[in-house]
């Protein structure tokens, strides 16, 4: 088979190549051709210049990346690298020579907008000297807007053209992409529920939060399947963005063979592959290995200092860097950092209102100089579930459960990253920098879990990685997962996506509980009180009760926030704008719905009184679907009105996760950015589906073709036949 791009019936690339290295360089090619916006907007969203295209909207995760050094610990990291590991880094330069020769043909697409401008006034020039003018001018603007108009319209509209990329540009892409996972901003909420309603609020407030991200996954050995080979399935939940931040790929050269999921910008397979004879696939580990700190700062004659444990004052890092704004006036951000990590929040000032405070981010990268890119790689090249497990040995962020199965019986239920060794404090609260006891002293050892009778699931409950973490997803998914699971010992991968879309959600129980001890309503409420209790708890789309259920569940979520006891909880410090979904009332109350319902005593609040407003509020409204309002709101970087939202069925606590924000939207931002099966017994019998496309350009057939049998839960084969695939001659 020759070398080069090949396409399958729904334009994913499959890629061959004879060394690792042409291979990566081919990636980067092609991504940056299917790609090359989204490229463009995580390249600028790692540096912290997107606010120069996108506007004010941007500046304030611009300030955060600046302010977090995250471009230069990319750099760092890199430098690591080639240190280590030269052979991964040269990999990685060759993906980035890849990404840049890709791009060149976008940035001569929009040197046709030029083009275009000169022919239209020559044409208007021509008027006056002949029609052959006319034509002729004519003639270059078509060329130069037809240029424009097809690989690169998000650029002319916003009159970008694309940057060069750096040899650390992947590394800095991966950071910006998870610098959140581990969600160290919930301490910020932690500390301020802790100062108004006592160290009990923790407990009481723990869950999958608004801005963490999770998923599912599943591992059924082959003692559990028709083939007698294991089955991997899963999907990651992600904010769903538009084009995908989950790239379906194969990668085939004379070492491997593999197909999977990469991320655009970053090289390889990193979260789930399948190389043949062993697949794997990952859920983030809810671990926290992310600190915050209280710092002691002050200006000097000579700059800032900040008060250390020992009590000395010490010289911190300083310098200005300007954030250009469209539209706007540029802006200039203080960036400092002390021994404990650059200064993400406040200053010697204190907060933008007055707040005496300045916050250190402490994250692994920063301090190692390491992301753990040495894994991508020995996973390409991995043949058994021991070549797996070596490479995750060197992971280190997002801490990551990983699953992995190969076609010998091997398999694997482990978690893979850097996770640091320090005080309980530090894991719940912000903690003083100028105290002892919060230094870091070492790693922890990564626990490993077995399989229960042929099975394992993780689903970002408080499982494996338990004792590294604070908060964790309730445990709903997994237990229905399992549940599920358990009633067959004969799957197969074809068998799957009836798991990927059970809609049953059990966290509406506590809230159904307390509705049936209401047995005096009267009229319209007592009908919607029957109706809910004989739903079936399903969240489906069309389903007239899951509408109700909601809309009962959101009206008391509102009033439940509504009380005087949270009041003090509805105006946090002026912490930076990213770090708002983390201290919204209304989220955390509807997220923590289940807890606040079970609790004994609840800060004096009557909910049996609540519930019964909010019965009355909802009985006799008109009779709506629960698709009706539940649609998909992905983010794209530049709004489209114009795109369709299409009903979604599934729920926050339900296995198909499509996560609205009780009381405040029924939209979903969050959902399965992907689905995948990996069978064991045959790779050809494996299947995946992304929420949109292949392809990133809004007029290519493959921009949003999967989009609906994502919405029906139906999944693409993995072709993996060269005979079935159509050969590019445009290389």
């Amino acid at each position: 088979m020759p070398d080069g791009v090949f396409r399958d019936p729904w334009g994913i690339p499959h890629l061959r190549a004879g060394s690792a290295r042409d291979l990566a360089r081919l990636q980067g090619r092609v991504t940056a051709r299917d790609r090359a916006w989204q490229l463009e907007v995580e390249r600028h969203r790692a540096r912290g210049t997107s606010a120069s295209f996108l506007g004010p909207e941007a500046l304030s995760w611009d300030r955060f990346v600046r302010r977090a050094r995250l471009d230069d610990t990319a750099r760092r990291c890199f430098t690591t690298l080639e240190e280590r590991d030269p052979e991964t880094a040269d990999w990685v330069r060759a993906y980035v020579d890849g990404v840049n020769e890709g791009l060149e043909g976008v940035r001569a697409a929009l040197d046709g907008v030029g083009a275009g401008l000169d022919g239209f006034r020559a044409a208007r020039d021509g008027v006056g000297t002949g029609l052959d003018g006319v034509r002729a001018g004519l003639d270059g603007a078509r060329a130069g807007l037809d240029r424009v108009g097809g690989p690169a319209p998000e650029f002319a509209r916003v009159g970008l053209a694309p940057g060069r990329w750096e040899p650390w540009t992947p590394l800095a892409v991966w950071l910006s992409t998870h610098i959140l996972f581990a969600g160290f901003p919930a301490k910020l909420w932690r500390e301020e529920a802790v100062r108004h309603l006592g160290p009990d609020a923790v407990g009481l407030f723990a869950t999958d939060g608004p801005g963490t991200s999770g998923s599912n996954g599943w591992l059924v050995a082959g003692e559990r399947t028709r083939t007698g080979r294991a089955v991997i399935a899963g999907d990651p939940h992600r904010f769903i963005e538009d084009p995908g931040v989950y790239q379906q790929i194969r990668l085939a050269c004379d070492e491997f063979d593999v197909v999977g999921l990469a991320v655009p910008g970053v090289p390889g397979i990193a979260h789930f592959g399948h190389t043949g004879t062993v697949a794997w696939a990952i859920t983030n580990a809810m671990a926290d290995y992310q600190d915050l700190y209280r710092e002691r700062l002050r200006r000097t004659g000579a700059g800032v200092e900040a008060l250390g444990p020992d009590g000395v004052w010490r010289r911190v890092a300083r310098h200005t860097e300007l954030v250009r704004v469209a539209g706007e006036e540029t802006v200039e951000v203080e960036v400092l950092e002390t021994e404990r990590g650059p200064v993400i929040a406040g200053g010697p000032e204190g907060l933008d209102d007055g707040t005496p405070l300045a916050l250190a981010l402490r994250y692994p990268p920063r301090v190692t100089g390491d992301l753990g890119f040495g894994a991508l790689l020995p996973l390409l090249r991995a043949r058994r579930v021991a070549d797996v497990d070596r490479a995750f040995d060197v992971w280190a962020e997002p801490v990551n459960v990983v699953q992995a199965a190969d076609t010998e019986g091997g398999l694997l239920h482990r978690v893979a990253g850097r996770v640091p060794v320090r005080s309980e404090a530090n894991r719940t609260r912000l903690v003083a920098a100028w105290e002892p006891g919060h230094e870091w002293t070492g790693w922890h050892e990564t626990p490993r879990a077995g399989l229960t009778d042929g099975i394992a699931v993780m689903a970002n409950q408080r499982g494996p990685a338990g004792p590294l973490g604070v908060e964790f997803a309730p445990p709903h998914r997994a237990d229905r997962i399992r549940a599920l699971l358990d009633r067959r010992r004969d799957w197969s991968a074809a068998d799957m996506p009836e798991i990927h879309t059970d809609t049953h959600l059990a966290s509406a129980a506590p809230l159904l509980d307390r509705l049936a001890a209401l047995d005096d309503l009267t009229g319209p409420a007592a009908d919607l009180r029957e109706c809910l209790l004989r739903w079936d708890r399903r969240m489906d789309a069309g389903s007239q009760d899951a509408a109700r259920f909601a809309a009962l569940r959101g009206a008391l979520v509102r009033r439940l926030a509504a009380q005087p006891a949270f009041a003090p909880l509805t105006a946090p410090p002026a912490y930076p704008e990213v770090f708002l979904p983390w201290l919204a009332l209304l989220p955390r109350v509807g997220f923590a719905l289940e807890h606040l319902l079970r609790a004994e005593e609840l800060y004096g609040i009557d909910r049996t009184a609540l519930l019964r407003e909010a019965v009355e509020e909802v009985a006799g409204r008109p009779a709506a679907r629960w698709g009706d309002t539940h649609r998909l709101a992905p983010w794209r970087a530049l709004p489209d009105p114009a795109q369709e939202a299409p009903a979604l069925s599934g729920d926050h606590d339900c296995v198909l996760c499509t996560s609205a924000v009780p009381g405040w939207t029924d939209l979903a931002a969050r959902g399965p950015a992907a689905r995948y099966v990996w069978d064991l017994a045959r790779r050809e019998d494996s299947s995946w589906i992304v929420p949109y496309g292949a392809d990133g350009h809004p007029d290519s057939p493959h921009h949003h073709d999967q989009l609906p049998l994502w919405l029906t839960g139906e999944l693409a084969p993995v072709v993996t036949d060269w005979a079935q695939l159509k050969k590019e001659s445009d290389v």
